[in-house]
């Protein structure tokens, strides 16, 4: 059971009506967001007419401002916009004409907040697109041609993709006759004339992701094709989405000619190639295509899926064989990467000590001499010399600090080397770089 000091509504409730309001009034002030919210719930409390009204006086505020939404205001923007899309859902059942009016309104000021805020992590696009889904549940269902006509000129303004799940959203309300006559509204919109190159690629966009939309939400994988040209159909993120929806209509030898006639891509293209593969019954295609996959960038996921399709004891061979491989290959940083992640740590220790390794490839090396130094202090020492060098010799100011480190954890694993197989001691090492780098005041500083 909850003590009587948890913050909940049935604790809350035991203050009193007078109480609570006192502690609004405290809490709220400072707080322009909490303010408004608390002016809204009034407004609604007197009607539908008042809460629909201060949602708009609101809208207009935020459309004619003209500071600049930084970073650290962008979050409060965001709950003042949502906090107005919760607003209008609470006055949809009672006047659902004014919700949707209100609804529209809110994603006709996206261009003025656009214009003075980046919207990096589409937390701001994110509440537009929740005001899409809201006009899908209020659209009447009753003039789906006139519905068609309105979301056809909110498309011609969609520069920041506010209206991009409109279509989908909206197609329970549009309906086939809806849908059709949006198809032949979407056709006929002509490029202006004299439009900049610009304006006739971002009209063209429109027309296509319109179409798209259209196809996908009538199930027309042919017509989502159609839209796309052969330097289109090269990409293999657009590959993927295409045999994306082949595959739920059953045509997977279509699904892979799609992805085949891409360029290799990235996971995704994989992912969806492997998928169609194992759906098609050619496992051995796709073994081999995990295993080159693998090879290519020495990336850890398709040697395990390979070596998990495997029959038992088969694996183990085979992860040696491939091991192995890595451990010859040319790219010495790549492999010990890879070695590293696997891990296979006496491969790596082994590769440091017969490669010269690039000492700029900190991202790599530090945790390479991490892992090492427990098992195998001389090869992470040898990593750790690398970065040094390079830094040093380099004249890298800004990782002095890191290559005193460096030093310093190279010296606390010294003692632990049994033999330093013909390189210098850590003495010895030190000294020359107390002879060679005498006037790299700043590493001395750090080292301290």
């Amino acid at each position: 059971m909850a003590a009587k000091t948890t913050l909940n509504a049935k604790n809350l409730e035991a203050l009193g009506a007078a109480r609570l309001a006192e502690l609004l009034i405290e809490v709220s002030t400072g707080s322009a967001l909490a303010k408004r919210r608390l002016r809204l719930e009034l407004a609604g409390a007197q009607s539908p007419k008042e809460a629909a009204r201060e949602i708009a006086k609101r809208l207009s505020t935020i459309a004619t401002a003209r500071a600049r939404i930084g970073w650290r205001s962008r979050k409060g923007l965001v709950a003042d916009l949502d906090g107005q899309l919760q607003a209008i859902a609470r006055l949809s059942p009672q006047d659902p004409t004014e919700a949707l009016a209100l609804t529209w309104r809110l994603l006709q000021i996206a261009p003025s907040i656009f214009r003075r805020c980046e919207d990096t992590g589409g937390t701001v696009v994110a509440v537009f697109h929740r005001a899409c889904a809201l006009l899908g549940e209020l659209a009447p269902r009753d003039r789906p041609e006139a519905l068609a006509e309105e979301v056809l000129e909110a498309l011609q303004e969609n520069l920041d993709g506010q209206y991009d799940p409109l279509i989908p959203c909206l197609a329970p309300a549009l309906g086939a006759v809806g849908l059709a006559h949006l198809k032949t509204l979407v056709q006929a919109l002509p490029v202006p004339s004299g439009a900049s190159d610009l304006a006739t690629r971002t009209r063209r966009a429109i027309v296509r992701m319109a179409l798209q939309d259209i196809a996908d939400v009538q199930g027309d994988v042919d017509a989502f094709i159609s839209q796309y040209g052969p330097a289109h159909l090269a990409q293999p993120q657009i590959a993927t989405e295409i045999a994306q929806r082949l595959v739920t209509q059953g045509r997977l030898t279509e699904a892979l000619e799609a992805l085949d006639r891409a360029a290799p891509g990235d996971a995704p293209w994989a992912e969806a190639r492997l998928a169609v593969l194992e759906a098609l019954g050619r496992q051995p295609e796709a073994q081999a295509f995990r295993l080159d996959r693998f090879r290519q960038g020495l990336s850890a996921a398709p040697l395990r899926a390979y070596l998990k399709k495997l029959p038992d004891f088969e694996d183990i061979d085979a992860e040696e064989r491939e091991l192995s491989y890595v451990a010859a290959h040319p790219d010495p940083i790549l492999a010990l990467d890879f070695l590293i992640q696997w891990p296979d740590l006496p491969r790596a220790a082994a590769l440091v000590l017969r490669q010269s390794l690039d000492g700029d490839r900190y991202e790599v090396l530090t945790p390479a001499a991490e892992a090492l130094s427990d098992r195998f202090p001389l090869s992470a020492t040898l990593a750790l010399r690398a970065m040094i060098g390079f830094t040093l010799g380099a004249g890298r100011s800004a990782r002095y600090p890191h290559a005193a480190r460096h030093l310093t954890h190279a010296a606390e694993i010294a003692p632990h080397v049994e033999d330093w197989q013909g390189h210098p001691s850590h003495e010895v090492y030190a000294a020359g770089l107390r002879r060679d780098h005498a006037r790299k005041a700043g590493f001395w500083r750090a080292l301290g």
